[in-house]
């Protein structure tokens, strides 16, 4: 079998343009694709690669001739790739995927879409780039597209932490394939207000489960990367995050998310039209000047609910102080630390893309799609404008 001519930075370059730049990048990813899927068609047309000797050989290569083709994603600058010394009467090369316009722009598009987007398995995309330009692209080939992806968000994970004021935890679900059965994978992700002020992603993780021992290790990762300073945990309550982090963090006071909780007391509250007094009371709580306000204005709130409500006061009385800790901190920092909100617009983000894909082929798959948009956003906040502003003096 010829040895197939081909770059094997092509698709490296392309995973790397879509992952610093989104789909701000697809004109260039298509250029870099495009060119590399014509270089491999005359390959296969020449039977041979470039200075190969074979003796099926029936042509020789014979350079470039630049080209623009101006599709809807913007103007390609093409390198379309010639050939010399046919044999008498046989027809000449000109690259299919050139031929077929718009169906093949779309193709393209749709290939890059789906490796970046989905991760979906290498067979999905070799039979789209197969489509698209009427030749195989070996399921090598789109391994090693996988893995320098891979290796890249790796890295980035992986990456040297150093000290960070602030931490706020979060754990989402999404479906993944797993033994033959489809299941719900966690996926943690941790965030970071760091010293210079400015948001960070610290760490994404896939697990099976939220149980203590995964949020164990996701801590454990963490601070074996450098991650040290913390003065205040931020997370919605779950028993096995929080004994993960009296494992790892013992010192550390830990904020539960204010919005989850009002929420959560939502299942205690015995009659529908107390929901309103009660989510206000819980406010007056909440917005309370100081944390010695606040704990008379909860006792008060038990107080009055002990005798129409007592389910709901007893919760109140064990669980509302657990959203007291930011009290601790200076007043312009409690807005942004007393509840999780600044995860919402990574969740958003993480769902826009999950929800094309509707259900990963392993855990692998969803851990490189999740990487790659958190990596994103993390770029954009660390060089974006200062999120807290703090006085480490």
């Amino acid at each position: 079998m010829p040895h197939h001519s081909s770059d094997p930075t092509a698709f490296t370059q392309v995973l790397e343009l879509l992952t610093e730049n989104g789909f701000d990048g697809m004109a260039r990813a298509m250029e870099i694709l495009l060119n590399e899927a014509m270089e491999l068609e005359r390959s296969a047309f020449l039977q041979a690669g470039p200075y190969e000797r074979t003796e099926t050989r029936r042509g020789l290569a014979n350079g470039f001739k630049p080209k623009r083709l101006a599709t809807r994603t913007g103007e390609l600058e093409l390198r379309v790739p010639q050939v010399r010394g046919l044999p008498e009467g046989s027809e000449g090369f000109y690259p299919s995927a050139l031929e077929r316009g718009v169906r093949s722009e779309r193709a393209l598009k749709l290939a890059i879409a789906e490796m970046y987007v989905q991760g979906v398995s290498t067979r999905r995309v070799a039979e789209i780039t197969r489509e698209m330009c009427g030749l195989d692209v070996s399921s090598a080939q789109v391994s090693r597209a996988s893995t320098a992806l891979d290796n890249e968000l790796e890295a980035w994970r992986k990456r040297p932490l150093g000290r960070c004021e602030y931490l706020v935890l979060d754990a989402r679900y999404e479906k993944v394939r797993h033994g033959g059965s489809v299941v719900s994978c966690a996926v943690f992700s941790a965030i970071g207000v760091r010293e210079d002020g400015k948001r960070s992603i610290l760490g994404v993780s896939v697990k099976l489960s939220e149980a203590e021992v995964h949020w164990r290790n996701f801590l454990g990762e963490l601070q074996d990367r450098g991650l040290y300073g913390v003065k205040l945990v931020s997370s919605d309550s779950h028993e096995g995050l929080k004994a993960a982090l009296q494992a790892r963090m013992p010192n550390v006071p830990w904020q539960r998310c204010q919005f989850h909780l009002q929420r959560n007391a939502m299942a205690y509250v015995p009659r529908l039209a107390m929901r309103r007094e009660v989510a206000e009371s819980l406010r007056v709580v909440f917005n309370a000047p100081d944390r010695g306000e606040a704990e008379r204005r909860l006792a008060a709130s038990v107080r009055q609910y002990r005798e129409t409500a007592p389910r709901l006061a007893e919760w109140m009385e064990s669980n509302v102080p657990e959203s007291l800790s930011v009290f601790a901190l200076p007043s312009s920092h409690r807005r942004l630390l007393r509840t999780t909100n600044v995860l919402e617009r990574l969740n958003m983000e993480i769902k826009r893309r999950t929800r094309v894909a509707t259900l990963f082929p392993n855990e692998s798959s969803l851990l490189r799609l999740v990487s790659a948009v958190l990596a994103e956003i993390s770029d954009e906040w660390e060089t974006g404008r200062v999120y807290l502003t703090l006085d480490n003096g």
